[in-house]
C-alpha cells in the first residue's frame, strides 16, 4: 500500500493539528502509531498494523515515553509481551505524581 493511500484511509480527526500533505509516514511512524492506538478506531488499528507490520508497531511502542494504559495493555495482549518491556511503563513508574504517589 502506498503511503498516501494509508493516510487517506485513516480517520481524518486523527490529524486535526497536522498538515497531512507534509506528513512522512516513515519518519513519523511512532507518532502515527501512538495516535492510532490512543484515538483511532479498530479499522484504523487494522490498517496501521497491515501497513507497518506488528513487529514494527511493537518496536516503536517499546520506545515511547508515554502511552495510555489501555493502549499499552492492547499492544501487550496482541504481541504477547509484558508491560515491563516498554519504556513508557518504566518511565511512568519512576516519576510519582500527586495522583499516583
Amino acid at each position: 500500500m502506498a503511503p498516501k493511500d494509508y493516510i487517506s484511509q485513516l480517520s481524518p480527526y486523527l490529524f486535526w493539528d497536522i498538515d497531512v500533505s507534509c506528513l512522512d509516514v516513515h519518519r513519523s511512524a511512532a507518532q502515527l502509531i501512538q495516535r492510532v492506538l490512543e484515538y483511532g478506531t479498530l479499522d484504523d488499528w487494522r490498517l496501521t498494523r497491515d501497513f507497518y507490520g506488528l513487529e514494527t508497531v511493537v518496536a516503536h511502542c517499546k520506545q515511547m515515553r508515554t502511552l495510555e494504559p489501555t493502549a499499552l495493555s492492547f499492544v501487550c495482549a496482541i504481541s504477547n509481551t509484558s508491560p515491563q518491556e516498554y519504556r513508557c511503563y518504566h518511565f511512568k513508574q519512576s516519576f510519582p505524581t500527586l495522583w499516583n504517589s
